[in-house]
């Protein structure tokens, strides 16, 4: 399994929209519908790899002072044209 490993920015989130959340029992961030903006993308072959990647890219400034967070995401290869398609089909 391949997977892609994200360096993006993290919003901020006002007091409110927090309370707001919390009270409703609903989410303060969707990843599927507004992702965080994107600043380093790269892949891997293998889980190994990929936490290896992950763990380097974690050295970076903005993701130790906490404004950046790096994510790691299994992909599934379902056409060679297109690798990076998530979910299955």
């Amino acid at each position: 399994m391949r997977f892609l490993i994200v360096r993006t920015e993290i919003r901020a989130a006002a007091d409110t929209d927090i309370a707001a959340a919390w009270a409703g029992g609903g989410r303060l961030r969707d990843e599927t519908s507004t992702p965080e903006p994107r600043r380093q993308v790269v892949h891997a072959e293998d889980r190994d790899a990929a936490l290896l990647l992950a763990r380097a890219l974690s050295t970076v400034g903005p993701v130790r002072a906490g404004r950046q967070r790096v994510k790691v995401l299994p992909i599934e290869d379902l056409h060679p044209r297109h690798p990076y398609q998530w979910g299955s089909s």
